[in-house]
């Protein structure tokens, strides 16, 4: 078996819940919910997999100026939380594509539920393989997914092959930080071999030898940091409630929330979005430029 797919194969072990759609239904009907009118709000615990949720998820899409006439790929959708929002707030077309199985049954039961099938649709996939045609989006989009991928020049070359000539990548991620090796288990990874931080500069570098132009970059680490030890003080208080991110990863979900508060603090991990541009193709004599309006 080759390294990729044992990482792979790997990634999915992690993330994998059978049943997930009807686990996540389950879980929002004990903590009260009517499961057959469902908002994106109920869903909000669950379905925004990643750092400060659905407000990071607006403050990146304000940065890459999304509206109803982009045709958005989300790469590492998850449950698709993320797609559902853009859809719902700008009115955007979006394709979500995962690695796992089960999230992308999940994630179609739970856009079916609220009314927004019209707009999204989900895909199995790699995301260093991407299933689709070159320049078939105006936004490439991901969150708190490169983490899980070793092969970032493949990944990076992938998202600039599918935009569209002056099209956009908007990144949210976690980052190596200066201090140390990150505890685990975490939320992305239970043990190191999952996981494949990059510093920030050497996300630079990597977007920028894909072709990227980077055209706006947020530390939003303090947030990030004020945000995990809210979330999870209140577990090491309270326990873990009805509908959360342990609803997806198990009761070990504890454990990884009180080890992303640490490697936060102790500055192990830093965060940042990110808006990039492909270049736009020139005309006979014309400078290649970047789309405008992001940064």
């Amino acid at each position: 078996m080759s390294i990729p797919t044992r990482v792979n194969e790997a990634i999915q072990t992690h993330y994998a819940r059978s049943d997930l759609g009807n686990i996540i239904l389950a879980a929002l009907e004990k903590s009260g919910k009517d499961v057959n009118r469902l908002t994106l709000e109920d869903l909000a615990p669950v379905d925004e997999f990643h750092i400060r949720g659905r407000a990071a998820t607006l403050e990146l899409a304000r940065a890459a100026g999304l509206d109803a006439a982009k045709r958005v790929l989300d790469v590492g959708s998850g449950v698709g939380g993320t797609s559902r929002c853009l859809a719902k707030e700008f009115g955007c077309r979006v394709t979500g594509i995962d690695l796992t199985e089960e999230y992308c049954g999940a994630a179609a039961v739970l856009t079916a539920k609220i009314g927004l099938a019209d707009l999204v649709d989900y895909r199995q996939g790699d995301a260093t393989n991407l299933p689709f045609d070159d320049a078939s989006f105006d936004v490439v989009w991901t969150e708190h997914v490169a983490m899980n991928i070793p092969d970032k020049s493949r990944l990076y070359q992938e998202m600039h092959r599918v935009l569209k000539p002056g099209g956009t990548l908007a990144i949210y991620d976690i980052l190596a930080g200066p201090s140390g090796p990150v505890l685990f288990p975490v939320p992305w990874a239970r043990t190191p071999e999952t996981s494949f931080l990059v510093r920030p500069d050497e996300l630079r570098t990597l977007l920028e030898a894909a072709g990227f132009m980077v055209t706006h970059w947020s530390d939003t680490t303090d947030a990030a940091r004020a945000w995990f030890v809210s979330l999870a003080e209140k577990i090491r208080k309270e326990g873990l409630p009805p509908l959360g991110f342990h609803v997806l990863l198990g009761a070990d979900f504890q454990a990884m929330a009180q080890n992303q508060r640490r490697n936060l603090e102790e500055g192990r991990i830093v965060l940042a979005q990110v808006i990039a541009n492909k270049w736009a193709l020139p005309g006979p004599g014309v400078q290649p430029t970047p789309a405008s309006g992001c940064g």
